[in-house]
C-alpha cells in the first residue's frame, strides 16, 4: 500500500510539479476561452445558416455541420497540424488546436442552437414582427434569449466536453495541463503529477457538472 501511495499520491512530487502544471493550466484556460468563444459564435452562425430559407446558405451550413460532427476531433487535429504543412500552411501547436477544435465544436454548438431556435413557437416571432420589430430585432431580442434558455443545459454540457477535449492538445506537443503533467511524470518517474492534473480537471469541471444537474432538475420540476 505504501508503494502505491508513493507512486500515485506523493505530495512532495506534486509540490515540485505544481509550478509546471500551473503554467500548463494557464495555457489550458486560454485555449478553452478561445475555443469556446469561437465555437459559440461559429455555432450560432451555422445554426442560422442551416435554418435559412436560402438554399445557398442552408445546404453548405448543413454539410459543414454533418462533416465536422462526423470527423473524430483527434483525426482533425492531426490533419491540421501535420497535414496542412504539406500544402504550405504551417500552424503553431496552439493555432492548430484552435482551428481543429473550432471546426469540431462549432458544428456541435450549431446543432444545439438550431434545436433551441426551433423550440421557440412561431407565434413568438409573428407577434414580435406584428409589433414592428425587424427580423434582426426579433431574432436578437425575442427568439435567441428564449432559445438559449431552452438549451442552456446542452450548451453547458458542450462546454464541459470542450474543456475535456483540450487534453488532446498534448498530441501536438502543446504544453497544456496534461502535457505538462506527463513531462513531470517522465522526469520524476512517478505518476503523482498525472493524479494532480486529474484533480485540477476535477476542480474545474465538477462545479459545472453539478450546475448542469441542478438546472436540469429545476426544469423537470417546472
Amino acid at each position: 500500500m505504501s508503494n502505491f501511495i508513493d507512486l500515485f499520491f506523493n505530495v512532495g512530487i506534486m509540490a515540485q510539479a505544481w509550478p509546471l502544471l500551473l503554467k500548463g493550466l494557464i495555457i489550458t484556460l486560454e485555449l478553452c476561452a478561445v475555443v469556446i468563444g469561437l465555437g459559440l459564435v461559429g455555432g450560432l452562425l451555422l445554426a442560422l445558416g442551416a435554418l435559412s430559407p436560402s438554399k445557398w446558405l442552408k445546404w453548405p451550413s448543413v454539410g459543414f455541420i454533418d462533416l465536422f460532427r462526423a470527423l473524430p476531433p483527434l483525426v482533425l487535429l492531426v490533419f491540421v497540424f501535420s497535414g496542412l504543412p504539406f500544402a504550405g500552411l504551417e500552424l503553431s501547436p496552439f493555432m492548430a488546436v484552435v482551428v481543429a477544435f473550432f471546426l469540431n465544436n462549432s458544428a456541435y454548438f450549431a446543432e444545439v442552437f438550431r434545436a433551441g431556435i426551433q423550440s421557440v413557437p412561431k407565434g413568438q416571432t409573428e407577434a414580435a414582427r406584428a409589433t414592428g420589430l425587424s427580423k434582426a430585432q426579433t431574432l436578437t431580442h425575442v427568439v435567441l434569449p428564449q432559445a438559449v434558455r431552452n438549451v442552456l443545459p446542452d450548451l453547458l454540457s458542450n462546454t464541459v466536453e470542450v474543456v475535456k477535449l483540450t487534453s488532446l492538445a498534448s498530441v501536438v506537443s502543446l504544453s497544456e495541463l496534461l502535457y505538462s503533467a506527463n513531462m513531470a511524470r517522465s522526469v520524476t518517474y512517478n505518476s503523482s503529477p498525472l493524479i494532480l492534473a486529474a484533480l485540477i480537471y476535477l476542480a474545474i469541471l465538477w462545479p459545472l457538472v453539478r450546475l448542469i444537474s441542478r438546472y436540469q432538475r429545476g426544469l423537470a420540476v417546472h
